[in-house]
C-alpha cells in the first residue's frame, strides 16, 4: 500500500526543528548559486521543488524563463504571491507532473532526499526534462557533515546518514553522502561532471542562527567556509553534482 503524504504538512515547523532556517535563506542560498553560476547554460530553467519561491527569486536576474514545480499547494501559492508572473507555477508531484517542454537548466536543491523514489525522479529529468546540453544543479544535505558527526558523537542520531524523527517528520527519506548521490545521478543515465561542496560546517542550522544575530561571524569568516568547502566537500553542509543529460 502506498503511503499517502500531505505536503503541506510536511513544510510546517515542528516544536523542536524548522523547515528551513535563517542559515538557509542568508548563507546557504547565495552560496549555492554563486556555486552554480559558472555552469549555468543560456535559455530556460527549471526548478523541481521551489518551496515559498525564496531561492526561485534569486534566479530572476539569470534568466527569463522559469518554471517551478511545486507539490505543496500552499508553498507555491505564497511563492506566487511574491514572484507574480515572472515564474510558471505547477502544483503536481514529480511523478505526475506533465511539462510542456524540455529546460536548459534543472535546478534540485535539498529535495532529493524528500522523494520515495529518487532515481525515477532523476531519470525522468535525463529522459524527459533536460534539454540536448542541458545542465542539471543537484544539491542534497550531506551526511558527512561536521555538525551532523558531532551528533552522532554526542549521541543525538545514531549514524551520518540516519534520517531523524524531525527529518522524516519532514519527509525527509534518505541523508546522502556523496557516494550515494553520485550512485543515484549515475544509475538515473545522468553524466556527472563536477561534484563538489557547498559550506564547510561544524555547527548545526539552529547554532547559526542564533550566530548570525551577533557580529561574531564576519562576512569574511563566511567566505572562508564557503572557500574551505571547496577543498574539502565530504565535509560541506550540502553536497552538490552538476550533471549533464547522458545517452
Amino acid at each position: 500500500m502506498i503511503e499517502q503524504r500531505d505536503y503541506n504538512n510536511e513544510i510546517n515547523d515542528a516544536a523542536d526543528h524548522q523547515y528551513a532556517y535563517g542559515f538557509d535563506f542568508a548563507v546557504m542560498h547565495p552560496f549555492m548559486l554563486r556555486s552554480f553560476q559558472p555552469f549555468f547554460r543560456k535559455g530556460s530553467l527549471l526548478e523541481l521543488g521551489s518551496f515559498k519561491g525564496d531561492f526561485t527569486r534569486r534566479f530572476l536576474n539569470h534568466f527569463d524563463d522559469i518554471t517551478c514545480v511545486e507539490a505543496s499547494d500552499h508553498a507555491m501559492n505564497e511563492a506566487r504571491s511574491k514572484l507574480g508572473s515572472r515564474v510558471e507555477y505547477i502544483n503536481a508531484l514529480f511523478e505526475q507532473a506533465e511539462l510542456p517542454k524540455r529546460y536548459d537548466n534543472v535546478v534540485l536543491t535539498h529535495v532529493l532526499e524528500h522523494i520515495d523514489d529518487p532515481v525515477n525522479l532523476l531519470r525522468r529529468i535525463n529522459d524527459e526534462w533536460l534539454s540536448e546540453g542541458g545542465r542539471l544543479f543537484l544539491v542534497c544535505p550531506n551526511a558527512n557533515a561536521p555538525s551532523r558527526q558531532i551528533a552522532v558523537k554526542m549521541g543525538l542520531i545514531s549514524h551520518n546518514s540516519a534520517v531523524t524523527d524531525a527529518e522524516a517528520a519532514h519527509g525527509h527519506r534518505c541523508t546522502y553522502s556523496l557516494n550515494t548521490l553520485e550512485r543515484d545521478a549515475t544509475a538515473a543515465g545522468l553524466n556527472v561532471v563536477h561534484r563538489s561542496g557547498i559550506f564547510f560546517k561544524a555547527l548545526a542550522n539552529f547554532q547559526w542562527d542564533a550566530l548570525l544575530q551577533t557580529d561574531i561571524i564576519s562576512p569574511a569568516y563566511l567566505e572562508g567556509c564557503y572557500q574551505l568547502g571547496q577543498q574539502y566537500p565530504d565535509l560541506c553542509s550540502s553536497l552538490f553534482l552538476m550533471c549533464e543529460k547522458g545517452k
